[in-house]
Order: structure tokens, then sequence, then C-alpha cells
């Protein structure tokens, strides 16, 4: 009898746990939803002047940054729930912090890649990088191919990725 309610204790636990990290991971997404709307409440009330052409763009590249980031804040809350649980086997944990490691990788080589972006002269760029291939929106309404080769080049140069493996899509508003 007296296993059986240490048992029913641990599975609570380890239930609590999860409810908690749920919890966390749901109030992160909250709280996000809210700054990105104060934000950019701040962008079209900015001195009680409407935005010219360029703020809705902007709020494109705004909202998908802060998307990306509330998307990959969960992935890491899971992946940190799995690897501190002590119901995860040791496959799964090692699995989860490569993962994790893989991830982090990639957060820091977009971050790279879109500012080398921008210092060519472009406004403004998003990369996202999968384990198929790199997408790139570029905020400029037309890409010329010498442009397009400027930042397939970066590309290539930062990553292991091939030429057939890159998207490079301009964006305008």
């Amino acid at each position: 009898m007296a296993e059986q309610t240490v048992k029913v204790r641990k599975s609570l636990s380890a239930n609590a746990k999860k409810v908690i990290v749920l919890c966390s991971m749901v109030a992160l997404l909250v709280l996000t939803g809210v700054l990105n709307f104060v934000l950019n409440g701040d962008l079209l009330s900015n001195d009680d002047q409407t935005p010219v052409d360029g703020g809705a763009v902007t709020t494109f590249f705004s909202n998908y940054r802060t998307d990306r980031e509330t998307a990959r804040a969960e992935e890491m809350s899971y992946l940190d729930a799995i690897i501190s649980s002590e119901d995860s086997s040791a496959e799964a944990k090692a699995t989860a912090e490569e993962m994790k490691q893989e991830l982090l990788a990639n957060i820091e080589t977009e971050l790279v890649i879109e500012n080398l972006i921008k210092a060519k002269g472009f406004e403004d760029a998003i990369v996202t990088m999968s384990t198929d291939n790199v997408n790139v929106i570029i905020q400029k309404a037309e890409l010329e191919s010498t442009e397009v080769a400027q930042i397939l080049g970066i590309i290539l140069e930062e990553t292991d990725y091939t030429a057939s493996d890159v998207v490079v899509v301009p964006y305008e508003a």
C-alpha cells in the first residue's frame, strides 16, 4: 500500500511539472501577443501620424520575427522540459539536447545572415532555416538577379546548403 502511495505522488509530481511547463508556455504566448499589440500600436500612433506605406511592411517583418521568437521559445521550453524530466529516458534527453543545440545554431546563423544582408544595403530581411532549405524574405518590391546572387552568396558562404536549397522572396506591401 505504501508503494502505491509513493507511485501516485511521483506521477502527480510529474503531472504537476507538465502543467507548470504548459502554463508557462501559454503565459509567454500571451505576453508576446500583448507586447506585439503594444509595439504595433506605437508604430501606428507615432505622434498621431498615420504610417507611410512602409508601415505595413515594417509591421509584417516585426510580426514575423515576434511569431518566430514565440514559436522558438515554446520549442525551447518543450525541449527543456524533456531534458529536465525525471521520466525521460537517457535517449530522449540526448535527442532533446541535440535538437536544442541545432536550434540554437540555426538561430545564430539566421541572425548573422540577416545582418549581412542588411549590410549589403537591403532595408530588412528575414531568414529561416530548416533541415531541407533556407527561406529568405527581402523587404523590396522586386529583386534583380545581381541582388539575388549577392544574397545567395552570403547564404552559401555562411551555411552548408546548396543553391537549390535556397528560396529568396521579395516582399513589399
